[in-house]
């Protein structure tokens, strides 16, 4: 006897059989079967505690292994739930598919009724459904096709009277179509190379788009003498590479800003250039400033460039390396033994720690910071949350590579972080997530403390604890009568932490230090939450950033 299958079961199905890596989510009525349908079919499932926390695990978990990852969410108020973390991956063009029960087709009125479309393009995430029982598993890998092709968040529809009919067998899917990556034009390709043949101070910026194309880039980069630096988002791109700065944009040390604004020729490659890479402008203002990005709507949208160059980051490196390199020898440039000692001064914060006011009672968070670099292992993933001491794991904590950092701050929210930290643990087994949170972020979504005890994740999590959210404190600095709905009563957030099934430990000096140390010599099988408890000042970033 032939065993029916449901339109939601087959979905599941067919995207499995696509490639999904791994699914997360909050399972409901309206996506149980499709759930089902991929986990039937081997995909492995992390059931998450909210539907936020499930899109910010996919959207790390895709950023680091370069698969699609899957989330999967109730229609109407699962959905909603999830949009924060949704937009997320989709400011970050992070291909990744989430799967969402809808309400049955013509259905105008019920509690989960809302215009799901329109929710989802109003964050920049693609709308797709499937459109009938007949042809929802091409209108299935439609959507995971687009995920792929066009480096975006897509959310699949599915109406629940729709899933729950008999699909129909159907023919075979045509495996997805190869996409050769775009050269750049060969006026584009002799253009860059006379720029770069002139420069006396080169720079070449490697951001997330070029995460592909960091042997090119260094290979350009020694054929014209230019030092290299990595946008924050693609923060370790050049981690083991001499004659590279750490970060670019606020995150950036002092000494290495000075550098960059030095520069007379700044070539971005597959990077935004927007406010926070380009620091408010002060880091773009070079008398040369070129572009390079296969999306053509990327040039000029967030500051003026005096070249753009359409095509792929890594052919375009390539392309004109190999043209310099016909017409004679590697230039010096800027890598002269002067330069190379600046960078080795200026690289790392951890070598340019800020001066910190001593509080009873309060660690300084650099100090912290600067300490836990130097005893955590070396092969870490560093998740940096929001607010104003975001850039102390996001900047302090040196990173292994690109893959070992995950920067969810596109849509600029906090609470992000911990999530985040989750699905980069699940992706990297092989590596310590180490994420950095305020207790404001960190309290948002405590909740998944849950899931990584669950799943035995053996990460840190570095709550610097002001008890307040400092941001707003420093940004309000002269109205400290108003400050009372900011800040906080102390909470045992250590306790909390135990609470959920982790180790909890308090710090308050760099004396305390040595329960992290225990843990670290441990078996590692829950994750460790350390409560700093710090002074409430403001960050470097958040300092030079009020200072203007």
């Amino acid at each position: 006897m032939t065993q029916t299958v449901t339109v939601g079961e087959a979905v599941g199905r067919a995207l499995a059989e696509r490639g999904i890596a791994h699914v997360f989510g909050v399972v409901g009525s309206g996506n149980f079967m499709v759930t089902h349908g991929l986990v039937a079919s081997g995909v492995r499932f992390t059931a998450a505690r909210h539907e936020m926390g499930a899109a910010c695990m996919a959207d790390a978990h895709s950023r680091l292994t370069g698969r699609v990852a899957a989330v999967s969410v109730h229609q109407g108020c699962g959905l909603t739930n999830a949009m924060t973390g949704i937009g997320e991956a989709a400011k970050s063009h992070t291909p990744m598919l989430v799967v969402t029960g809808d309400s049955a087709v013509g259905q105008e009125e019920g509690n989960f009724v809302i215009d799901q479309d329109a929710l989802v393009a109003s964050v920049g995430a693609v709308a797709r459904r499937i459109h009938s029982a007949a042809t929802a598993v091409a209108d299935a890998v439609a959507a995971y096709d687009i995920a792929v092709r066009d480096r975006t968040t897509v959310v699949l529809s599915l109406p629940v009277d729709l899933q729950a009919e008999e699909c129909p067998a159907s023919a075979a899917i045509d495996p997805p179509a190869r996409v050769i990556p775009a050269a750049a034009s060969e006026a584009g390709v002799a253009e860059l190379a006379r720029i770069l043949a002139e420069a006396q101070r080169p720079v070449l910026l490697g951001g997330r788009g070029a995460r592909h194309a960091s042997a090119e880039l260094r290979a350009l980069a020694a054929q014209t003498g230019a030092v290299l630096v990595p946008s924050a988002g693609a923060r370790g791109l050049f981690a083991d590479e001499a004659w590279a700065l750490d970060v670019m944009g606020g995150f950036a040390t002092p000494g290495a800003q000075k550098l960059i604004q030095e520069a007379d020729v700044l070539v971005a490659f597959g990077a935004a250039l927007n406010p926070w890479t380009a620091h408010g402008g002060a880091l773009t203002a070079q008398p040369v400033l070129v572009q390079v990005d296969d999306r053509a709507d990327a040039f000029g949208k967030h500051r003026h460039v005096t070249v753009g160059i359409l095509g792929d980051t890594a052919s375009v490196a390539s392309s004109v390396a190999t043209r310099l390199a016909a017409r004679g020898p590697a230039r010096t440039g800027w890598r002269t033994p002067a330069t190379a000692e600046r960078i080795r001064r200026i690289r790392y914060w951890t070598e340019n720690l800020p001066d910190e006011r001593d509080h009873p009672g309060r660690v300084g968070p650099g100090a912290l910071t600067a300490a836990l670099d130097a005893m955590l292992p070396t092969e870490r993933v560093v998740v940096p949350d929001g607010g104003n001491v975001n850039m102390y794991a996001g900047a302090f904590l040196r990173v292994p590579d690109d893959r070992g950092f995950v920067m969810p701050l596109s849509f600029q929210s906090i609470g992000l972080g911990l999530s985040n930290g989750i699905g980069a643990a699940i992706a990297r087994p092989d590596r310590m997530t180490v994420v950095g949170t305020g207790d404001g972020s960190f309290l948002m979504g405590a909740v998944e403390l849950d899931t990584a005890v669950r799943e035995g994740l053996g990460m840190l999590v570095v709550v610097y604890n002001d008890d307040a959210y400092g941001a707003e404190v420093h940004l309000f600095a002269d109205q400290p009568d108003k400050h009372a709905i900011v800040r906080f009563p102390e909470t045992d957030i250590a306790a909390i932490a135990r609470g959920y099934g982790c180790e909890g430990v308090t710090v308050r000096s760099l004396d305390d230090l040595g329960a992290v140390q225990e843990w670290l010599d441990g078996p590692r099988r829950r994750p460790l939450v350390v409560d700093a408890k710090v002074a409430g000042d403001p960050s470097p970033l958040m300092a030079g950033d009020l200072a203007h």
